[in-house]
Parts: C-alpha cells; sequence; structure tokens
C-alpha cells in the first residue's frame, strides 16, 4: 500500500479537471404562471389512469395488449406533461421572464444528447409541480433556432438551466433527476417544507419521493421547529415534510414509534432509516444530512459526480472495477461501510466510464489498468493511498481501518528504475530520488519537467549543454525528473520547468535557477555556487 501530498495548485486544478467532465453545465432562474390549457392538460394526464383502470375492468388483456397499452400511455404522458412546459421564442422571451415571479428555463439544442436527456425529466418535474399548485413556470428555449433569446438569458452551453425571480437570474445548484429538480423549486419558490395532515396525504407522499427528511411537532411550534424551518430552507436537495400526528408520522417513518419531537431522515436503500436524538438545531440537522444523505456505497455517475467530490467526508475510499464486477461486490462493499459509515465515504466506480474513472487513476499512473482497483484519499492532509494487495473484501477492509487510523503508507507515482550508466544526465524517478538528489553527497542540478510543458524543450537543451560544459566535474551532477509520472514528498514544484540546485551541503533547501536565463547566466549561477561552497574546481566561464 501507498501517499502523496498536493500542491494547492494541483488539487485545484484535479478538482476543476473534474467538474469539467461531469455531464451538465448549470445556472438558474425562477416564476410565476397560470394557464387554463395546463389545467387541461394536468387533468387528461389524470384521466388517462382512469381510463387504463377502466378498460383492464372490462376487457382484460393478454400481456402482449397491455405492453403495448403501457408503452402507448407513457408516450401520452410525456407529451402530456411536456405541454405543460412553455415553449419560448423570439417574441414570448422577454414577456415571460418579466411577467413572471418564478420561472425556470432549460436551454436546450435539438441535437444535443444531453439535453435529449435532461428535457424529459424537466418535463416530469413541471407536471408534479403544477399539479402540487407551485407558482414556478417551467420554460424551455430552443437555444440554437432562438440565439438572440438565448442570448439575452445568458444561455451560452447546452444544456442550460436559468433559474429567474423577478426577472432577475440566480444560480441553480439543484440535482438533475425530476425529483430532485421539485424539491429544489418548492423550496426556491417560498416552500421549503410540506405539511402533511392525514395518512392518505403521506401515502401519497411516498410514491412521489425516494429519500427526505420527516419532522414531528406538536403545534409546529417552538425552538425545534424554528430550527427544523431553518435546515429546510438551507438544504437544497432533500425535500422536508413537517406533521402534528404521530400515525401520520409512523406512515412516514415506519420503523419507529416517533415522539412528539422527532426528526428522520428515510432513503431507499438498506439503510433506509435514520434518526437524530437530542436537541435539533439548524447546524445538527444539516451536519446529519450532509453526513447521512448518501448510501452506504455510493455509486458514482455524471449526475452525481460533483456531490461526491464535494463531500464534508474528509477520508474517501474508491473501488474501480467493471459494471459487472461492481454488482458482485456491492453488498460486501455495503458491509464494509457500515463498519467505516461515520469516517469514510465508499464509492464506487465504473472503471470503463473514462471521464469518471480516469481522472482519479491518472493521480496513480493507472489510467490504463483495467483491473480492480482500490484507492483512498485523506484530504485533512492531502495524501492518497493504493491498495497493492488483492482486492479482496478481507483486504478492502483493512485498508479503509488503516485510513481511519492513520497508519496506511502514502502512495507516490514513480517510472522503474532507469539505467543510467554512462548517462550525462541522470533520469530520476520516484523511487530514486532518495538516493540520486537528497542523500548524494555531491552538489545536484536537477531539471524538473512534464510532456505537456511547452517551454521544456527548449530548458533540456540548455541543460544538455551545461552538463557538457561541466563534464568531469566530480563535486556536480546534473538531473532530470518527470513528474507527471513521479512524485516524491519532498518536490513540490508547481511551474514548469523548474531549475533546482541541491548544494552538497544543504539538501533541506534548493536553490531555485531562473529558467529564462541564458546558458552564459546559468553557468555562471553554477560556479558562483560550487565557489561558495568551497570548491576550487569550478569551470570557467562559458
Amino acid at each position: 500500500m501507498s501517499e502523496f501530498r498536493f500542491s494547492s495548485r494541483f488539487l485545484i486544478f484535479t478538482f476543476i479537471s473534474l467538474l469539467l467532465l461531469s455531464p451538465f453545465t448549470f445556472t438558474s432562474a425562477l416564476l410565476e404562471h397560470e394557464d387554463a390549457d395546463d389545467l387541461e392538460a394536468i387533468q387528461e394526464l389524470i384521466a388517462l389512469d382512469e381510463q387504463e383502470e377502466e378498460v383492464d375492468n372490462l376487457h382484460p388483456r393478454t400481456n402482449l395488449e397491455v405492453n403495448d397499452f403501457v408503452k402507448k400511455s407513457e408516450a401520452e404522458v410525456l407529451s402530456k406533461a411536456q405541454r405543460i412546459v412553455l415553449e419560448l421564442n423570439s417574441d414570448n422571451t422577454e414577456r415571460a421572464v418579466e411577467k413572471n415571479e418564478y420561472v425556470l428555463v432549460l436551454g436546450y439544442a435539438p441535437w444535443c444528447s444531453r439535453s435529449a436527456e435532461l428535457m424529459p425529466r424537466f418535463a416530469e418535474a413541471a407536471n408534479v409541480l403544477k399539479g402540487s399548485g407551485s407558482p414556478l413556470l417551467m420554460a424551455k428555449l430552443d437555444a440554437e433556432r432562438y440565439p438572440k433569446a438565448a442570448s439575452s438569458l445568458g444561455i451560452k452551453g447546452f444544456p442550460t438551466l436559468l433559474l429567474f425571480v423577478n426577472g432577475t437570474s440566480q444560480p441553480y445548484t439543484g440535482g438533475f433527476s425530476s425529483e430532485e429538480m421539485v424539491v429544489w423549486a418548492r423550496k426556491k419558490t417560498g416552500s421549503p417544507v410540506l405539511r402533511i395532515d392525514s395518512i392518505i396525504e403521506a401515502n401519497e407522499f411516498l410514491k412521489q419521493h425516494a429519500m427526505y427528511a420527516v419532522g414531528l411537532f406538536e403545534n409546529f411550534e417552538g425552538p425545534g421547529h424554528e430550527e427544523f424551518v431553518k435546515a429546510a430552507t438551507a438544504e437544497n436537495e432533500i425535500q422536508f415534510v413537517e406533521t402534528s400526528d404521530s400515525e401520520v408520522a409512523k406512515v412516514l417513518y415506519p420503523v419507529a414509534k416517533p415522539t412528539k419531537l422527532f426528526f428522520g431522515l428515510v432513503k431507499s436503500e438498506p439503510e433506509q432509516h435514520t434518526s437524530l436524538d437530542g436537541d435539533l438545531s439548524a447546524d445538527r440537522i444539516l451536519n446529519f444530512l450532509e453526513n447521512k444523505k448518501f448510501p452506504l456505497v455510493t455509486i458514482m455517475t455524471e449526475a452525481n459526480s460533483a456531490k461526491v467530490y464535494s463531500s464534508p467526508k474528509k477520508l474517501q475510499v474508491y473501488v474501480f472495477a467493471e459494471a459487472d464486477e461492481l454488482k458482485k461486490v456491492h453488498e460486501p462493499l455495503q458491509d464494509i461501510a457500515r463498519k467505516f459509515n461515520s469516517e469514510i465515504m465508499l464509492v464506487a466506480v465504473d472503471i470503463g466510464e473514462d471521464n469518471l474513472a480516469k481522472p482519479f487513476l491518472t493521480l496513480f499512473g493507472l489510467e490504463d489498468s483495467e483491473d480492480t482497483t482500490v484507492i483512498g484519499f485523506d484530504y485533512n492532509g492531502n495524501l492518497k493511498y493504493l491498495l497493492e494487495l488483492d482486492p479482496k473484501s478481507s483486504n478492502i477492509e483493512e485498508f479503509c481501518a488503516g485510513l481511519v487510523r492513520g497508519t496506511l503508507p502514502p502512495y507516490y507515482k514513480s517510472q522503474p528504475i532507469p539505467e543510467n550508466k554512462n548517462a550525462t544526465i541522470l533520469t530520476v524517478v520516484g523511487k530514486t530520488f532518495d538516493d540520486l538528489v537528497l542523500n548524494s553527497p555531491t552538489n545536484v542540478f536537477l531539471e524538473v519537467h512534464t510532456p505537456w510543458c511547452i517551454t521544456c524543450d527548449t530548458t533540456s537543451k540548455q541543460v544538455e549543454k551545461l552538463a557538457k560544459h561541466f563534464k568531469g566535474l566530480d563535486s556536480l551532477v546534473f538531473s532530470r525528473i518527470d513528474v507527471s509520472t513521479n512524485e516524491h514528498p519532498k518536490l513540490l514544484v508547481e511551474d514548469y520547468p523548474t531549475l533546482l540546485f541541491y548544494p552538497a551541503t544543504d539538501k533541506s533547501n534548493p536553490i531555485k535557477f531562473p529558467t529564462k536565463s541564458g546558458l552564459k547566466e546559468l553557468a555562471a549561477l553554477i560556479n558562483s555556487h560550487l565557489k561558495s561552497q568551497g570548491d576550487s574546481m569550478a569551470k570557467d566561464e562559458l
């Protein structure tokens, strides 16, 4: 097993790169709209269900007939839902945004596959919100067909979500499933908490929501209720519901008998019910939800990747494997996650999904790997780790335990040790940095480079000329390291190329040389430092 200390620039670059790989770019906006045609569309949607039920009762159908009917009905439902979404154009865009209090706009392009994925979810969310009496108008704009209208709204990519409140845009920060869009929209339009007064309402709510937070409050009063509402307003992803009826609370949270002051989280996974005991404060509630809202094992997707990256858990373990293998190990991973749930976030990633897997595997030099791989991060110390044993359940569990204890050895990338015999410039790798640089009894001139560095080739040619000029001087060794494939905790460089001079008498404080200097200036600097070391064998000037 093995750790790596990230520089701040490296961390930012990695984080931004990961975010750029996630599927959507979103901003946002809100509005208000009432339309008789929309109400009629909702009524027609309900009528579809009634029609199906009546047909089943009067004329029992074969499986084939049922499948055909379901497919047709689903298509009709989606078509009706899409009609609820207002289609914007050059003529009505400005009026829609200015005359409605809340408007959520989806900017799309017909050829964009991401837009195609999002539009049905957007329509489903519009259907639910309209049916619940939301003041939000949901609208879509073909930004390719109406570029001026798109530009006026600030639509620059596809798809883009824009939220407008009284004509002013706000960032969209919600999720991308229909349920997540509904939850986010409700909170932004002044309804952070849904009140449920009856068992019938509770059962209807359960049909629409897979995850929610529930609170039981007597008369909806007291400091606990006030903190509950504050938390509901601040939390944008989870639907909060409240009731004052203990029987209703039992329907919403069936594994316990809630008292007159109760708060719990419900999810659609093995760890389905979790309650928060003690006094309720907004901070306690939000911290509880932040740590409990993820599944035991999070399956990373492009839709949830940003949430995974921003998780407050500083210890994270990722398992990369083929999709079929992940299905086989899912339950064992859940068993492991239960033991470390309060400390570690456990994430499973399909190794075949390059956009998700490669940014992580590249950090370990394993971007071409197709084998099951287990890695870990400790963001408290910006360290990384690799499980170098067989990735069976017992080893993954011990890996997690070591991460929690802080006993895992850090991992640093390194190429194989090269043959440097008779080399004018020594090639240094991660595994040889100590021997060839830090523990070397001589002065060491080190060139730090990367393959993608534009000016590194020019600097490398200069270093080669310097090495030839100082050849034969036993007190000076020239070397170079490719930091794209090699790492060391004592080599913290942010700019490439970088030239470092390690004096024989003080390897802990390397001297940085200017890379834009000419050969004569560099040679003079080397001579100056050699002489300061008392070296009488310094070379003549170039």
